[in-house]
């Protein structure tokens, strides 16, 4: 985990060591303690943590060597210091980044009560906020950078502990797909990777048709051959106002189902085929699914028919479940909550 000065990374650690079993490990420090982690009087502020009877290494290789030879356990480090170490540990599928920030008002006032606690006097907000700076965008670190290269980056502005605890547990931070795909979670990408090269001005839809996990066709949405791509005016009906669902019989553009069993073909498909797209299928698709024999439908994002497309694909004996991969990216764990959203299954939810 690699975060700014009271961002909360020990708060996630020790979730991870208690809630999970990950056990902690420490690279030592070869350079001197950022002035970011001292008090006013440049006294060093001890921080809370769960390493006290941590393993400590002299590198990252030696870490992972050791963190390799015990692949069965989980390991949770906080001690990264530059983006070296972030590129050694990289290397190997086994690791994970995860970037954790805050405001910077809130991470002085926790700095502040850290402060307290060890009865030494903080800086001022000023003082904080130039010393994190000089930490941040020192040039032989580079840990401005790494926040780009991580997973997962966690905005924690919650206000507990037992906040957060509950909004790491929405999120399910430790999901095994992170390090590896699902099957699921392997094609729903592939279809987002398909919807990337849609030219529709409306929307970016992808698809995936899948037999035995073997990919047999792709899609996206977009004007057909010989036509000018959409995002260059080739559609009209896109290309103008209006709301959703509306002039749909002048739309020009053919869906990523569409695409994708016209590129597979009916003789290919056989029995068992699979469709992934990333938006529920809508009626007009999901008729020429039914026809061409596919098995099952997952999707990942609603769609204004689902209800009806759901209906449908069950009275044609089709199953329909929606597969929404692991959160990546920016996540404000204000924002997760305990509960599920509610799960579209052939018209029950």
């Amino acid at each position: 985990m690699q975060p700014g000065m009271c961002a909360g990374k020990h708060s996630v650690q020790g979730y991870l060591i208690e809630q999970h079993g990950f056990k902690p490990l420490i690279l030592q420090r070869t350079s001197s303690t950022p002035s970011v982690e001292k008090s006013a009087s440049e006294a060093h502020v001890p921080e809370q943590s769960d390493n006290a009877s941590a393993p400590i290494f002299q590198s990252a290789d030696a870490l992972l060597d050791f963190a390799t030879k015990h692949w069965e356990e989980h390991y949770v480090i906080t001690s990264i210091y530059d983006e070296r170490t972030v590129e050694t540990l990289t290397n190997r599928p086994l690791f994970i980044l995860v970037h954790i920030d805050a405001p910077i008002s809130v991470r002085w006032q926790r700095f502040k009560d850290r402060c307290a606690k060890a009865a030494l006097t903080p800086p001022t907000l000023e003082q904080f906020v130039l010393r994190n700076d000089e930490h941040l965008y020192d040039p032989f670190t580079g840990l401005a950078t790494i926040a780009s290269r991580a997973q997962i980056k966690l905005l924690n502005n919650t206000t507990s502990l037992s906040s957060l605890r509950c909004s790491l547990d929405a999120l399910n931070l430790t999901d095994p797909s992170r390090l590896r795909p699902t099957w699921d979670h392997y094609f729903m990408t592939l279809a987002s990777l398909a919807a990337r090269r849609s030219n529709c001005m409306r929307r970016q839809v992808g698809c995936v048709l899948v037999r035995e996990k073997r990919v047999m066709a792709t899609g996206y949405n977009g004007t057909p051959r010989n036509i000018t791509n959409c995002n260059e005016g080739g559609c009209p009906r896109c290309n103008t106002g209006g709301g959703g669902g509306t002039s749909l019989a002048t739309c020009l553009c053919i869906h990523a189902e569409e695409n994708a069993l016209l590129e597979a073909g009916r003789e290919r498909v056989g029995p068992g085929a699979v469709l992934y797209c990333n938006t529920c299928p809508c009626l007009t698709c999901t008729i020429k699914i039914i026809q061409v024999g596919i098995t099952e439908v997952v999707y990942s994002r609603s769609y204004y028919m689902d209800v009806e497309a759901a209906g449908l694909l069950e009275k044609a004996g089709v199953k329909l479940r929606q597969f929404s991969p692991p959160k990546e990216g920016l996540v404000n764990l204000c924002d997760e909550e305990p509960q599920r959203s509610p799960v579209l299954t052939n018209g029950h939810s």
